[in-house]
């Protein structure tokens, strides 16, 4: 009996078969049916061989979430290609580095960022062809420039070989806090496990996903496979909606206009929706909309907001070297016959390892902590879906597998059900006397207040205790600091914080500092 390779093509036999006639909408501007979708995908494979690709070629796209990114998704590794989703939100020089370290050679770009490419066309001598989506563009200064709608169009369909599970499918490149940002690869084996198992966790409660269910996605395209979302909405045959630029107001009349059930984001892009001026108007469609988070911690003020308008949040963790799913906040038996508060709470958090997912929680020797929930230690984690190197890093490689398991740098504590609850990044933890103080749970609390928007608490240097913790607020509406310190007070009169961990000081800021995945930088707040 031949071996049958899970590689990405193998995805997609059960859709196509099964629900041709299924969407893919972008924007209200394009609109197929997984049936054209997938022609579309063999003639942009064959138009990406007329010009040169092959297997083993690294081809780089930058551009928003589109149809365009999406045919990437699959024409690109399907040739047996290697895709490499460019961070659109680095500085150019950041973006320059990472396509010259992953070795591009091919670029499939929106004409929108034609002027940083023609800006800097001495920097990318090693590219044989730029391929643009656009109507705008007159072509002037390109030599080695194609349009991608008359590729599309001239080429005939590819037949996709049986590419070898074992191939590289994608790179994509995430930052540290010193240094330029570190390449992370992936197969087409990684890709296809990964998608198998996190489809398996949504179709458990809370999420109970059904094919019928619509995605819309909040996590770019460039980020971590978009959490790997769009390889299981295809997989599963569900209606898939792409949004494009992010405009907060455009993207609740999508949602609702194509009536979407399920999405995801991190925190900060659910309080920018929250936030938006005519949220109100959306509360009848809102009701029963499933929002998976992820990314960072969700404080319960904000988790409360989501649900004071129907919408129910389902908690995960991750981290770009898995891929990037590692826990789903799913029910188990215990769970389910849960106090109704209990459960609110345990499905926000970052829940329980997903299928196939070895987790385990250590202390510095490797040793497992107690499930105590209040022991804390470092999760690692082993998976057929993980990375196995820091592209060219070998010394940064060697590190992240210590002892045979991947160090993901993250602190939790695990509860007496298995439920995991992440402390602080290690890089981001705060100890304080020699003991670590919880600033993600201290952000949680303060987020409770009425009139609170976002919140970050970071180490301050402390001359008598190493650090101390500060708050960084941001404000909708009115809020005294007094009043944020006796509701710490009331927590700790509550026994759920030590006293010593009320932040020092409060500072009130009109916005907080981003990274390019919309994460709170702590490391620009350190600095004020």
């Amino acid at each position: 009996m031949r071996d049958f390779n899970l590689n990405i093509k193998s995805t997609l036999y059960y859709p196509m078969r099964n629900f041709p006639e299924r969407e893919i909408v972008y924007r209200n501007e394009e609109r197929i049916s997984f049936g054209e979708f997938y022609h579309r995908i063999r003639r942009i494979a064959w138009g990406l061989m007329s010009i040169g690709v092959r297997q083993g070629d690294t081809v780089a796209v930058i551009d928003w979430d589109t149809l365009t990114y999406l045919e990437a998704y699959y024409a690109v590794p399907m040739i047996g290609a290697t895709l490499h989703t460019v961070n659109i939100r680095y500085p150019p020089e950041t973006m320059l580095y990472t396509m010259d370290h992953a070795g591009d050679r091919y670029v499939i770009l929106n004409e929108e960022f034609l002027s940083l490419i023609m800006g800097n066309m001495e920097k990318l001598k090693n590219i044989n062809y730029f391929i643009v989506k656009g109507r705008n563009y007159d072509g002037r200064g390109f030599k080695n420039i194609v349009d991608y709608d008359s590729l599309l169009k001239n080429s005939d369909e590819y037949d996709f070989p049986e590419i070898d599970e074992n191939t590289r499918a994608t790179i994509f490149y995430t930052s540290g806090t010193t240094g330029m940002p570190k390449g992370v690869t992936f197969t087409h084996r990684n890709i296809v496990l990964h998608a198998i198992s996190l489809a398996l966790s949504l179709t458990r409660e809370p999420l109970n996903l059904r094919d019928d269910d619509t995605f819309l996605g909040l996590v770019p395209f460039f980020h971590a496979h978009s959490w790997v979302f769009p390889y299981v909405a295809l997989m599963l045959g569900n209606k898939l909606v792409l949004p494009g630029r992010y405009d907060m107001e455009k993207i609740l009349e999508i949602m609702k206009k194509e009536e979407v059930t399920v999405s995801y984001m991190v925190p900060s892009v659910l309080y920018m929706l929250l936030s938006t001026p005519r949220i109100e108007d959306y509360a009848d469609f809102l009701k029963g909309l499933k929002v998976i988070i992820g990314g960072a911690a969700l404080p319960l003020g904000l988790a409360r907001r989501a649900r004071d308008l129907g919408i129910k949040t389902i908690g995960t963790y991750g981290l770009s070297e898995a891929g990037p799913v590692v826990t789903v906040s799913y029910h188990n038996k215990k769970i389910r016959e849960a106090d109704e508060n209990y459960r609110w709470e345990l499905e926000n958090a970052p829940g329980i390892p997903l299928p196939l997912m070895h987790l385990r929680v250590v202390d510095r020797d490797c040793r497992d902590i107690p499930w105590d929930g209040r022991s804390i230690g470092e999760i690692v984690i082993r998976s057929p879906w993980l990375t196995s190197e820091y592209y060219k890093d070998p010394e940064r490689t060697e590190k992240l597998w210590e002892c045979g398991w991947m160090h993901t740098g993250d602190l939790a504590t695990v509860d007496p059900l298995g439920y995991i609850h992440i402390v602080d990044r290690e890089k981001d933890a705060i100890k304080s006397g020699g003991e670590f103080i919880q600033s993600l749970l201290l952000e949680s609390i303060i987020s409770e207040i009425p009139g609170i928007g976002e919140v970050a608490v970071v180490g301050r240097p402390d001359p008598k205790w190493g650090e101390r913790p500060v708050a960084f607020v941001t404000l909708k509406s009115r809020v005294e600091k007094e009043k944020i310190y006796k509701h710490l007070k009331r927590y700790v009169e509550m026994g759920k914080i030590q006293k010593w961990w009320i932040p020092d000081d409060i500072i009130f800021i009109d916005s907080m500092p981003k990274t390019s995945t919309n994460k709170i930088d702590k490391k620009e707040l350190r600095k004020i």
